[in-house]
């Protein structure tokens, strides 16, 4: 019981080489099956953390590894949606803000950590995964929702500012601590 989140975390990262190959497979049922899978990981991202809080089994390895799981498993997607070309030149910069943001908290948290400085997770960088969750399942399908899904992508975008932000306002707080 004790190590489900982390098997639940561990199996996301092991269904993202599925899902990759699946983005590349040029048929109809490819692209069902890697939305289907891509729901599925998308689930256990919320399941690991829910269930570690829910129980109170939250692992120091769950901790570590949770984080970078997810890092990781929105990296390669957009990579991947910017070579298939669901995300075309001008789509690209809210990747690069993306990933920039992600580099730069992680860099804080990272640096703030052996000086116990905590950066919790905002209500609005939840907010913030929601809208890429949801923009990232949407470009998946692509079709006649790649726009929407490019602009939930966009706002995404626009709350990984924000949310960058804030936590660079907070970590630079403790900077010379």
């Amino acid at each position: 019981m004790k190590q489900i989140p982390n098997i639940l975390t561990l199996s996301r990262m092991a269904l993202l080489p599925v899902l990759i190959w699946l983005l590349y497979t040029p048929y109809l049922w490819a692209l069902y099956a890697a939305l289907g899978l891509y729901v599925l990981s998308a689930l256990t991202d919320f399941l690991d953390g829910y269930l570690a809080r829910k129980l109170k089994i939250v692992s120091p390895f769950g901790t570590f590894l949770d984080p970078i799981a997810d890092k990781v498993f929105v990296a390669v997607i957009l990579i991947a949606l910017v070579d298939i070309g669901r995300l075309e030149v001008l789509w690209t910069i809210p990747v690069i803000v993306i990933f920039t943001r992600e580099f730069l908290v992680s860099g804080m948290r990272e640096f703030l950590g052996p000086k116990n400085v905590k950066l919790p997770v905002t209500s609005l960088a939840k907010w913030k995964t929601t809208f890429q969750m949801i923009a990232l399942g949407v470009l998946i399908y692509g079709g006649p929702l790649l726009l929407t899904g490019q602009i939930l992508l966009g706002v995404a975008a626009i709350l990984t500012v924000i949310t960058g932000w804030q936590y660079l306002n907070a970590g630079l707080k403790h900077l010379n601590d």
